[in-house]
Formats: structure tokens, sequence, C-alpha cells
């Protein structure tokens, strides 16, 4: 070891305590802003129909709302070269997300909200929270050194996964207590109001951590249109394709499983807690798995291994209401999503360009929430005029299913493939009771050559040769294992 690295500057000492600073607070950042997840959107769809909304509206306050929020992030890359800094833009959609919860929290508890102003606060809170994930994966990559990232982003996400499940658990038996007092929306104000606070630690953590002056030159905007037009042609346009039909036909019933445990077959939110919890816990302890298959077999395998997968998921429903064999149902559901979501977002955004993946996460999002919206507005149409009935339900299940079938002849045709094996740990977003949950890649967690903003610096201030030259330590070349873990 050389006297300098011996011997940290100064200035080295102080980038030192700076980066230990900026990944402990990170973290707890992380650990505050999952267990909003875990308690707040999460339920808002549980929340509708206690207010007594229909399972229809219900069902569509999960996915019309995402549609807003997506058009709305939109405009964050420009906005963030507007402000000058990540850190300020994922500071102000915080303190936004945290903030929409407070309408919520009035509504439950003088125990009355209009419809329209339960989709406008669901819109604020999807519009800030996708609106925090562009800038805050650039951020990340400059923050968190090259060489450390697979390890640290991995140690996070077990920590983060750990902090969705315990909101989860805690909000599903305070509900139960709720309705068995009477309480119930008393126990919904709770939560929200603990989801908004936890979003405020979360920011108050975010505001903490340093940030170098933004280059603009690191990021490339990617508008919708010219993602379209460049994933139309060739393997990318057939991924892309493939990927929407996918979630159209998932849609169709996905939005109203959470009506259909709790307006339909009027489950405990003790049972309805389990089934999501299920999903959920299976979805990410099957990533590491999915990961060393990734690893050995190509992510296009492990694409059709989810995408044959997921076809019977919803038909399952159909066969008994039972919640033993709905447990097992969901136990499959969160495996097979796991390894359909790894290998989709393995396909599409390993291979685009370090400079150019924040600003298509964005138009990525777009595109998704308009095939949700598609296929939850037919699913809709087909449950509001069966009269929301038990048959109704059957249908949906039925008709997605099928519907997924048809996707393989979209499936059939995807070439794309992933460059080299990679790390990727993926960020909650929400928790779903089929798909166990909806997630996006950390980007930082990538191990490419493309690494955006780093400056090869060890924490001690020496420089880190490999990293800066572009390629990668060794220590930091680990297999999909790490994947979600």
């Amino acid at each position: 070891m050389s006297q300098y690295s011996a011997n940290p500057s100064p200035a080295g000492v102080r980038r030192q305590t700076e980066l230990r600073r900026n990944l402990s607070s990170s973290v707890t950042d992380a650990i505050a802003y999952c267990v909003m997840v875990g308690v707040g959107e999460t339920y808002l769809a549980a929340f509708a129909l206690a207010l007594g909304v229909s399972q229809t509206t219900a069902g569509l306050i999960a996915t019309v709302p995402i549609l807003g929020g997506a058009t709305l992030q939109l405009v964050v890359p420009r906005l963030v070269k507007l402000i000058g800094s990540n850190r300020k833009a994922v500071v102000l959609f915080s303190t936004i997300q945290a903030l929409s919860f407070v309408p919520l929290a009035i509504g439950a508890f003088v125990e009355s909200m209009p419809v329209w102003a339960l989709f406008i606060t669901a819109t604020v809170y999807w519009g800030s929270a996708l609106a925090c994930g562009p800038p805050w994966n650039t951020w990340m990559e400059s923050l968190v050194p090259r060489r450390i990232r697979a390890r640290y982003f991995a140690w996070r996400s077990r920590i983060s996964q750990v902090a969705v499940f315990l909101g989860l658990i805690g909000a599903g038996l305070l509900l139960q207590y709720g309705r068995e007092t009477e309480q119930v929306l008393n126990a919904f104000a709770i939560l929200f109001s603990l989801a908004a606070a936890m979003r405020f630690i979360s920011m108050a953590f975010l505001a903490r951590q340093s940030e170098d002056q933004l280059d603009h030159s690191t990021t490339v905007l990617v508008s919708p249109l010219q993602l379209v037009k460049r994933m139309s042609r060739g393997a990318d346009g057939q991924l892309i394709a493939y990927m929407l039909a996918v979630q159209v036909a998932i849609q169709i019933s996905g939005p109203y499983f959470t009506p259909y445990m709790l307006g339909q077959l009027h489950f405990s939110y003790h049972q309805y807690l389990l089934l999501l919890a299920v999903s959920f816990v299976a979805k990410f302890l099957a990533f590491p798995m999915w990961g060393k298959v990734a690893t050995s077999l190509g992510a296009q395998r492990l694409l059709w291994i989810g995408g044959v997968g997921i076809l019977p998921m919803s038909a399952l429903w159909m066969i008994t209401p039972s919640v033993p064999f709905l447990v097992v149902v969901q136990l499959l559901s969160g495996v097979v999503w796991a390894a359909y979501d790894l290998g989709v977002f393995l396909l599409i955004f390993e291979n685009i360009g370090a400079k150019e993946r924040t600003s298509v996460l964005a138009s990525y999002n777009f595109a998704n929430a308009v095939a949700m919206v598609g296929g939850s507005l037919l699913g809709g149409v087909i449950l509001k005029s069966m009269h929301e009935s038990t048959g109704a339900y059957m249908t949906l299940f039925g008709l997605s299913a099928v519907v997924r079938v048809f996707t393989l002849l979209l499936l059939w045709k995807v070439t794309a493939e992933r460059r080299h094996p990679v790390t990727m740990d993926l960020r909650p977003l929400a928790v779903r009771p089929q798909m166990g949950g909806i997630e996006r890649p950390v980007f930082a967690s990538l191990d490419d050559e493309e690494g955006n903003g780093d400056t090869g610096e060890s924490d001690d201030g020496s420089s880190d040769a490999p990293a800066r030259n572009g390629s990668m330590p060794s220590d930091s070349a680990q297999p999909l294992e790490h994947v979600g873990s």
C-alpha cells in the first residue's frame, strides 16, 4: 500500500467522512421510504372501498393515477436542468409525495372524500414518485463509487425489502384491529399520517447527502416519441411491443384483485395481508435464483421462463376462493413474476447507454402507464357492465389469461440479448396482489463501463485508476444472484 493511501490527506479524510455520511443517510432514506410504500399507497384501493366507492372505481385508482403521474414526470429531465441539481429536484419531489398523504389522512379522519379528490391525490403521489426516479438514479451514480456499488446496493436492497414487508404487516394488522373495533377509517388516517411522516424523514436524509456540480453533458434527453421510433426497429421494437402487450393483458384483471378479495369475497384484512405478503416475499426471494439463471442461460431465456410462467396465474383464481389454495397461487405468482420483471429490465436497460438511462426511464414509465390504463379500462368496462358480480370477476381472470397466451406470438419474435452479465438491484414503488410489486431498476447498481459521473476516487481520496479509465475493479464484478437481494 502506498504511503499516500496509508496516510490520507486532510482532504481525503474529509471525502471519506462525507462518503460514509452519504451512504448511511441513503440507507436511512431507503428504510423510511420503504415503510411509506408498505403502509401507504399499497392500501389506497382498500381505503377507497372502505369509503364506499364502487369496486370498479377502487380498481381503477390503482392504475389511472399512474398514467397521470407518468405524464407529469416526462418534464422532469428538463426541470432538473432548470433547477441545476438532481439533489434539489429529488428533495422537492419527495416533499410533494409526503404532502400527498395529507388529504388522504384528512379524508380518512372525517370519513369522507370525493372520488375526484382520491384520483387527483393519487395522481400527485404517482407524479412525484415517478419524478424522483430519474434524477435519483443519476445522483446515486455520482455519489457511490463504482467499486463498491454492487455490494452497497445489494445490501441496501435487502434492508429496503425488510422495511416494505414490516410496513405491509404493521398496516394490515392495524386495519384488522380497526375493523374489529369499528374504527377502520381512523386506522387508515393513522396509516396515511405515518406514511407522510416516513416520507418526510426520507426527505430529510436525502437532503443530508452531498452532490457534485451537475454536469448537463452527462444527460441525454430521449422523448417518448424518440424512444418509440428507436424501439420500432429491430429487436428492441419487438421487446417493447411484447412488454406493452403483456402489460395490457395483466391489467385487464390486475387492478381488480383487491376489490375481489375485500369487496366480493369479504376477506378480512388479515387474509388480504397474507396474500399480499406471500407474493411480495416470494418475488424478492426468487430474484437471486433468477439472477443465476440469467447469468448462465441469458436474459432472453429468463424472459421466456417468466413469460410462460405468468400465463395461468390469473386463471388459477377461478378455481376456488380458498385462502390456503390462493396462498400457493400467490407464492407461484411471485416467483414467475420475478423472472419476467428481471428479464424485461435486463433486456431493456442494459442495452441503453448510461447517459440516456434516466431519460429513457421516464419514457418507459409513460409507455408502461399507457398500457396499464388501457388494460384496466377494458377490465373496468367489463366489470361494470356485468354489475360487479362474481361472474364478472371470473370473466376478467379468464380473459386476462387468454390474452397473455397470445402475447407469446410477440415473445417468439424477441431476439434482443444482454451484452454481458451484470448486477441489477430494484427499487420498490408499490405492492400489488398478483405481481408482488411494481419496481424500477437502480441504474447505479449496474456494473458497466459507462458509469455516469463517477470520479473513480477511493474513500480516502486516492485515485482508483481502474474505475477512472472505464474497466471494472474485480471486487465489483459480481454475478446476477445479487439482483434484488
